[in-house]
């Protein structure tokens, strides 16, 4: 079962790369470890799961605002936060070859690039990645690539109080990169040293915090049901597990080829991250109740998703390998392109000037494709590999009558429908 969930990553990783989906980062350089490039199809997936996120975690909810803070902050709020001192891994080092590794992580006590079996004790290595702002390389310039988008919403919890007319409850969320400085990447892309994160903190009244905990949690479960991604499953992390600041949290995970990981993780951070920035900073971050007057700090409830390991999952999920295709069953809101557009005949003028102008129509409201290689059977066959849900083929009926075929990916099946119904078909199957 091992090898065959091993075959599985190996296939897809094949297609990611041979359709443009994700490459080696710097490839022609001989890549880096732990970074990757989203290919012209590979970003279009990633841009429709954090549009489908985010319109459903702001856009439908008129107290959650969005926002965009910059990746290199003060450094002194990952002092505040516990990043500089407690953001890190235990690691031991080989004593043969050099490298370093989590203990917890090494199968049968072994190195895993040289094979020997004598490390050193275990030291704490601080995952953040270190730079410089200015000129000059000294203690009074060092800054850090943010290890999490959170503290960028923390930092300015009261320009927004100040700005927007919010009240508790209430959300602020981001999408964005993170950085850190992973010992050992793997697995693809589900571990690598830079990545992006959709974050969502929803500030609450202390004492409500264990109710919207909850309905977040069936939230963002619904949500992955929403997007078609099957094998998941809830997991609430024991209290010896906790993260420091957390008073509960539960991962969304998926069962990928190489186990049950996790792709969310909702938290209960309670009070802690304001005061520790209000204590860090010197700013009052208190919360003034404006019917009532009351004054208090906000708990907050962190749903945090991966937009790189949601990506795979989505991949493993929609990958089958049927008798004479491959297929990626994505679903019609992430497919890269929401249907292709074929003249049967690509010798025939009159048969792509009619497919060229239902094409340029259909690409004003979606990602369409244009595909006239080749013969129809090996369009539909490679249409079908990066997963776009429909094929719409222009014929010489099309010229009489404004009908077209229209192909099913999943099915295969096949029915005829007029030109002016396919922009509502297309966006039926999106919603």
């Amino acid at each position: 079962m091992a090898e065959k969930s091993e075959n599985k990553l190996e296939k897809i990783v094949s297609l990611c790369k041979r359709r443009g989906f994700i490459f080696p980062g710097s490839e022609i350089y001989g890549g880096l470890s732990g970074f990757y490039d989203y290919g012209p199809l590979g970003n279009e997936l990633q841009f429709n799961i954090k549009h489908a996120w985010w319109n459903d975690v702001v856009r439908k909810n008129d107290n959650i605002v969005g926002l965009k803070a910059d990746i290199i902050m003060n450094p002194r709020t990952w002092e505040s936060s516990g990043h500089v001192l407690g953001f890190s891994d235990p690691m031991v080092e080989c004593k043969k070859c050099h490298l370093r590794f989590r203990p917890d992580l090494l199968e049968d006590k072994k190195c895993p690039n040289c094979g020997g079996k004598e490390f050193s004790e275990a030291r704490q290595f601080n995952l953040m990645f270190k730079t410089f702002v200015g000129p000059v390389e000294d203690s009074a310039s060092v800054a850090y690539l943010r290890p999490e988008t959170a503290g960028g919403i923390f930092v300015n919890f009261k320009n927004v109080l100040d700005t927007m007319r919010v009240k508790v409850p209430f959300g602020i969320a981001q999408i964005g990169k993170a950085f850190r400085n992973e010992v050992n990447p793997k697995d693809y892309i589900f571990r690598t040293r830079e990545f992006e994160q959709m974050e969502l903190e929803y500030f609450v009244k202390p004492g409500t915090d264990d109710e919207w905990f909850k309905k977040w949690v069936a939230d963002r479960m619904a949500w992955y049901e929403s997007i078609g991604l099957k094998n998941i499953r809830k997991f609430q992390q024991p209290k010896e597990e906790l993260a420091h600041y957390s008073k509960g949290t539960t991962d969304i995970e998926y069962e990928f080829p190489f186990g049950w990981k996790e792709i969310e993780g909702i938290a209960n951070r309670t009070d802690f991250d304001l005061k520790a920035h209000s204590a860090g900073s010197g700013q009052d971050l208190l919360y003034t109740d404006p019917d009532t007057g009351e004054k208090f700090v906000p708990y907050v409830i962190e749903p945090s998703a991966g937009v790189d390991r949601i990506a795979l999952a989505v991949l493993c999920d929609a990958f089958n390998e049927e008798k004479e295709r491959v297929v990626l069953k994505l679903h019609s809101k992430l497919a890269p392109y929401k249907a292709a557009v074929f003249p049967l005949l690509k010798n025939k003028p009159e048969l792509v000037e009619k497919a060229r102008g239902v094409y340029m129509e259909l690409r004003k409201h979606f990602n369409v494709a244009w595909d006239d290689r080749g013969n129809i059977g090996k369009r539909y066959y490679s249409q079908d590999e990066i997963g776009t849900p429909m094929c719409i083929t222009i014929d010489f009926d099309t010229l009489n009558d404004d009908t077209v075929t229209v192909r099913d990916r999943d099915t295969m099946e096949q029915k005829r429908v007029h030109i002016s119904e396919l922009a509502g078909l297309i966006q039926k199957a999106i919603e």
